[in-house]
């Protein structure tokens, strides 16, 4: 698998989790909690920013690859 699928994956697997985390946040009434899964939503934010941006890096490299 190439890195390029992996960080893609990587990139859905986050979004999922980051989802996951939201909806935690909302529904429940424990403050703490709340605010835990709310600082996870953000970190998850963080995370996909970072795989995102790497994706571009990724993508990049490939268009600038020399042709065999």
């Amino acid at each position: 698998m190439t890195v390029q699928k992996d960080l893609q994956k990587a990139v859905a697997a986050a979004e999922s989790a980051k989802g996951t985390y939201s909806t935690f946040s909302q529904s429940t009434d424990d403050q703490s909690a709340k605010q835990m899964f709310t600082q996870m939503t953000q970190d998850m934010d963080r995370h996909i920013s970072q795989l995102n941006s790497r994706l571009g890096v990724t993508a990049q490299n490939q268009l600038n690859a020399p042709e065999d």
